[in-house]
């Protein structure tokens, strides 16, 4: 899969949620079907339904009318997350503890020799990554994802691009060392 198309000129735009929608509407269906694409290979959802309910979502948010195009593409990447995790905890309740969905904690597609990840235990890694450190938190979302680059994100939080290339090491190990358990 190509790597997500930045323009530079879009970096620090500011525009309504439907303006971004439609503007990043590509660049979304992409993230969308990236994050599908770590799931089960049987996973109901297409990337335009997921950009879908994500945009739903995302236009509750009244926080995101001023957002920069970085900061909207990381809230629709958590959102689309979200959209997901609820998608697995309904289908785990019915199923009740069935077929449990799967994910690869790289940010290209899944190795061979890399074992799956639960959703759903990602999920509360990244709950408990954020209690110990919103910023890191924050690297992993934007980073993978939304797919930001390590200068999208450093700019985006307001610090050094050797903080945040630290950060993801260090998230990316935490994570693994938690998921292991």
């Amino acid at each position: 899969m190509q790597p997500i198309e930045r323009h530079p000129s879009e970096s620090h735009e500011r525009k309504s949620v439907n303006e971004q929608m439609k503007a990043l509407q590509a660049v979304l269906r992409e993230i969308a079907a990236k994050q599908l694409a770590r799931e089960r290979p049987d996973h109901t959802l297409q990337p335009t339904a997921l950009v879908n309910e994500a945009y739903l979502r995302l236009c509750e948010q009244k926080n995101l009318e001023a957002a920069n195009r970085s900061i909207f593409l990381a809230a629709a990447a958590e959102t689309i997350r979200r959209v997901l995790i609820d998608y697995a905890r309904k289908r785990q309740g019915l199923k009740r503890g069935g077929d449990k969905e799967r994910v690869s904690l790289s940010i290209a597609a899944p190795m061979q020799d890399e074992p799956p990840v639960d959703l759903l235990d990602l999920n509360d890694a990244m709950e408990k990554l954020k209690r110990k450190s919103d910023r890191m938190y924050r690297v992993v979302v934007h980073r993978y994802f939304a797919g930001l680059t390590m200068g999208e994100i450093a700019e985006t939080l307001g610090v050094g691009l050797r903080t945040v290339e630290d950060d993801w090491a260090f998230a990316k190990a935490w994570l693994r060392r938690e998921l292991e358990r």
